[in-house]
C-alpha cells in the first residue's frame, strides 16, 4: 500500500497508454493559454522559456544550485508534501527520461505532449517537424543508466524544483531518406550527460511533474 501511495506522488506512474490517454485529456482541459510562467529558481536570471533546448542540442547548464542546496531542498520538499519520497522520485524519473527520449526519437508527439510543460514540448515538436522535413529519421538505444541523483531542489511558493542529473550509454544515429548515416555512429556507445529539471505545483490535483528543462554541464 505505501508503495503504491509513493508511485502517485512521482513522475508518470502510470506508464500504460490508457493512463497517459486519460492524463493528456484532462493536463490539456485544463490549460487555458493563460497559466502563470513559473520562473526557474534553479537558474537564476533565466526563465523557463530561455533554458529549454530541443533533444538533442542541449543548453550548456547555468548555475544549478548551489553547494549544499539538495539536501535543503529535499528537507523543504519533505516539510511542505510529507508524502514525497526521493527514491521514489528517482526510480520515476529514470522512468521518464527513457520513455521522453524514446517519444522524441520516434517523433511521439502524443506521448510527449503530457509529460513536458507548454515551452518545453514547442521545441520538441519544432525539432521533430523539421526532422521530418528533411525526410530524416532517429534511431535512439538507451543502453544503461551509469548514475541517477538529485542536482538541485528548491521550493517557490507552491512549486517545487528539481533537477536530475543523468549519466547513460546511449547509440544515436540520425539517417537521411536514402536510410544514410548523416550523424550518430550506429556502432558507438556514447556516455552521454544530461540535466532535467522537472516542476510540480505541491497539493494540485495533478499529481505529474512537468519537464520544463534539458540542459547539459559544460564538461560533460
Amino acid at each position: 500500500m505505501n508503495d503504491g501511495l509513493q508511485y502517485i506522488d512521482i513522475i508518470f506512474i502510470a506508464m500504460v497508454a490508457a493512463f497517459l490517454v486519460l492524463r493528456l485529456r484532462s493536463v490539456l482541459g485544463r490549460r487555458t493559454g493563460d497559466e502563470r510562467k513559473r520562473p526557474n529558481p534553479l537558474t537564476p536570471g533565466e526563465d523557463v522559456g530561455d533554458n529549454v533546448v530541443a533533444l538533442p542540442g542541449r543548453a550548456p547548464l547555468q548555475a544549478a544550485g548551489t553547494p549544499g542546496s539538495v539536501a535543503g531542498g529535499l528537507a523543504r520538499l519533505r516539510l511542505a508534501d510529507p508524502s514525497f519520497s526521493p527514491d521514489a522520485f528517482l526510480q520515476g524519473a529514470r522512468s521518464a527520461f527513457q520513455m521522453i527520449l524514446m517519444a522524441y526519437a520516434k517523433g511521439d508527439r502524443d506521448t510527449l505532449k503530457p509529460l513536458l510543460s507548454p515551452e518545453v514540448f514547442r521545441n520538441f515538436s519544432g525539432a521533430i517537424e523539421a526532422r521530418e522535413k528533411a525526410g530524416e529519421t532517429m534511431e535512439t538505444d538507451l543502453l544503461s543508466f551509469k548514475d541517477v541523483d538529485f542536482t538541485a531542489v528548491d521550493v517557490r511558493d507552491r512549486d517545487a524544483y528539481i533537477s536530475v542529473r543523468f549519466v547513460t550509454e546511449q547509440v544515436n544515429t540520425v539517417r537521411d531518406p536514402a536510410d544514410a548515416v548523416v550523424e550518430g555512429n550506429p556502432n558507438h556507445i556514447e556516455v552521454v550527460t544530461d540535466v532535467w529539471t522537472f516542476c510540480r505545483t505541491i497539493g494540485s490535483a495533478d499529481p505529474n511533474w512537468e519537464l520544463v528543462a534539458t540542459q547539459v554541464p559544460e564538461e560533460a
